[in-house]
């Protein structure tokens, strides 16, 4: 008989333990605290850590996770370089990946270490397989660890050692749920701060909990994979989660995670919820993704007189001649220091509009004051030429096969679709269809359900520095294209829990009800607020 062997490998970053290196702590269940039992790592010597703290389980294949025992503080981010003030506790087991670093304890005290990694310590052959009962069970001290002689058998202790390592190993993992169903608790995230209306990105600094990962598979499948897979005639994509953009499913998870900590993100709820069921209800009437009306929450939080530094305004921030395209009027604009009124006539901007439109000016402003129409700021026109351009790209047959279609559609209204057809000789424009053409033609596929996941390859998006906005850190996309789709996926699904609890009354949001009760998601993953809190809050 032979059984693989997984050890985990750490690295401290602080206390007594910072001067040896690299840690290895035997696996497959890691038991971590000030006196963790035998087999356990033992940090007695840093100050303020439980007695057991935390366990890092290590399962074949080298997958490993961390999970705190009891309320004891476990936080987890993707480098040092973190305030870990700002991060909260985890409350269940969460994955871990090469270089996720981890404080234990109190923010002021505590152990911080690195994962390293996941040591494959080959084969246990005859006579060479250690009973794991001792390390997991601290009622069987070392020296009844037995030997297993293969030649004689399985010996009597073999099996109900087995049992027991299992039995213990499910029992640390498991029991500070246990107690929080027995007590009627459920792990739930939901606002704790004032945050902010929108995040403009997020990272890897942000760690993805267990069971909100797996709890917003029905949202993800229903507003995302179903779609994609419907026009993509892919059933089982809709059913096979190994089949999703890994990458874009965990970005939209820590998006989630990050916009419903925030009590300013739910009050926006509230204010725009009107709007928001109006273009719903267009999008529904145009057979177009629920999940488009995310766009206009991230452009603008709905305002209709938002304008960028770039002269993109209204609702859907539309840029001067893209309006004129999608058949939205906006003339007789005022231009600082100009005398003349401009009016747009070409279907696409300039490329390097920061630099070379003429209502730039190279100034990192917009310099237009004001126009005689503008037709960016009501809701209904605007809405009508979203709905013209982002349906032709729903409605392309390479985005409808690749199984992604939704993603491409939403990366369209910040990158374009085709501006090709419109450029002048000498002119060349990439955007997301050429983009995605080129990529498969790289890579030689037919098609590419994870295209959007694989090109997410920047870590920061400062939107003031038009260096940060266009690099692409490797990727096909820019940096704003990539902090995009994930967000406005996240914010549609809260917006769904938001109005689906509070407003079901209400014809367009009846059928997020059944998000809202049971086991919806909404009800046992996400703590939404009443409208009444939200109120509350906001001193109405």
């Amino acid at each position: 008989m032979s059984q693989e062997r997984w050890d985990v490998v750490l690295r401290f970053l602080s206390g007594p333990l910072q001067l040896k290196g690299t840690v290895v702590a035997r696996g497959p269940v890691v038991r971590i605290g000030a006196k963790p039992g035998p087999g356990g790592l033992d940090l007695s010597g840093y100050r303020a850590l439980d007695d057991r703290h935390a366990v890092i389980t290590c399962y074949e294949g080298g997958e490993v996770a961390i999970a705190p025992v009891g309320v004891n503080q476990v936080r987890v981010a993707a480098h040092a370089h973190v305030d870990w003030a700002e991060l909260q506790p985890i409350r269940g087991p969460v994955y871990l990946s090469d270089q996720s670093v981890i404080h234990l304890g109190s923010v002021e005290r505590g152990a911080t270490f690195e994962y390293v990694e996941a040591q494959r310590l080959g084969v246990w052959q005859k006579h060479q397989i250690i009973s794991d009962a001792a390390q997991v069970n601290p009622e069987i001290e070392s020296s009844e660890v037995k030997e297993l002689d293969a030649s004689r058998g399985i010996p009597r202790w073999f099996i109900p050692a087995t049992v027991v390592m299992f039995l213990f190993t499910t029992a640390v993992v498991l029991i500070p749920n246990i107690e929080g169903w027995i007590k009627g608790e459920v792990p739930m995230i939901g606002p704790d701060m004032e945050g902010e209306e929108y995040v403009v990105y997020v990272n890897e600094s942000i760690p993805i909990e267990q069971h909100l990962f797996e709890g917003l598979k029905q949202p993800f499948a229903d507003f995302v994979m179903g779609p994609n897979a419907q026009v993509a005639k892919w059933s089982e994509l809709a059913k096979n989660d190994k089949l999703w953009d890994k990458r874009f499913y965990e970005y939209t998870t820590r998006s989630v995670s990050a916009h419903a900590r925030g009590w300013r993100f739910w009050k926006r709820l509230e204010a725009v919820r009107e709007d928001y069921a109006y273009v719903v209800t267009e999008l529904r009437k145009n057979n177009l993704p629920e999940a488009l009306a995310g766009i206009p929450y991230q452009e603008s939080q709905y305002r209709p007189e938002a304008l960028s530094y770039v002269c993109a305004k209204g609702w859907w921030q539309f840029m001067p001649e893209t309006a004129n395209r999608a058949g939205i009027q906006v003339s007789g604009c005022q231009l600082r220091n100009v005398k003349q009124r401009w009016t747009p006539q070409e279907p696409i901007p300039v490329r390097g509009v920061a630099r070379n439109a003429i209502y730039t000016r190279g100034t990192g402003k917009c310099l237009i004051t004001g126009c005689d129409v503008d037709e960016r700021t009501d809701l209904q026109v605007a809405t009508r030429g979203a709905i013209e351009l982002l349906g032709e790209a729903w409605r392309d047959r390479d985005f409808r096969s690749s199984g992604a279609a939704v993603q491409l559609t939403i990366l369209t209204h910040v990158a374009g679709y085709h501006d090709q057809r419109f450029a002048k000789p000498g002119q060349t424009y990439m955007n997301i269809l050429p983009k995605y053409l080129r990529y498969l033609k790289r890579n030689k596929l037919d098609r590419a359900a994870d295209f959007y996941g694989k090109n997410l390859t920047c870590d920061k998006l400062k939107q003031t520095d038009q260096k940060s906005i266009d690099a692409r850190c490797g990727g096909i996309l820019s940096n704003h294209a990539q902090h995009y789709a994930y967000n406005i996926v996240a914010q549609h699904i809260l917006a769904v829990c938001y109005y689906g609890k509070n407003y079901s009354d209400t014809k367009v949001f009846k059928d997020w009800r059944q998000y809202a009760i049971g086991d919806g998601y909404c009800n046992t993953h996400i703590k939404v607020p009443t409208s009444e809190e939200v109120q509350r809050r906001s001193g109405k």
